[in-house]
């Protein structure tokens, strides 16, 4: 059974920061590219950053660019820090993985997802 159980999300003010860390279990994917999603109320989800595990390769959505950074710490966990937060950074988080080295920000790519965890970003 494959899991990604993602944890840090939270409520903070406009300009903070949080950091959140998705760990997978029932396997590693070290030959896995590992994205993050989000999803606010009413809205589509929509892409925020990926990581490849081969090559390094990082991929942001432009609203993200520059406050938001993903890790690939190993090959079970990913963390996304995010910084000078605004209100509408407000969403369910998701973690994501799929197969190949590919960045995709295309939701329907990715085989596999966690749960969620809700950020509140307060002005």
């Amino acid at each position: 059974q494959v899991q990604l159980v993602e944890s840090g999300g939270g409520l903070v003010q406009a300009g903070g920061s949080l950091r959140l860390v998705c760990a997978a279990s029932g396997r590693t994917f070290s030959q896995y590219t590992m994205g993050w999603f989000r999803q606010a109320t009413g809205k589509e989800r929509e892409f925020v950053a990926a990581a490849t595990w081969i090559g390094g390769t990082t991929k942001y959505a432009d609203s993200v660019k520059g406050r938001f950074t993903i890790s690939r710490n190993n090959a079970r966990s990913v963390s996304l820090q995010m910084n000078s937060l605004k209100p509408e950074d407000t969403a369910v988080y998701y973690c994501a993985a799929r197969t190949g080295s590919y960045p995709s920000a295309l939701p329907n790519e990715y085989d596999y997802w966690g749960q969620g965890t809700q950020v509140t970003v307060s002005s």
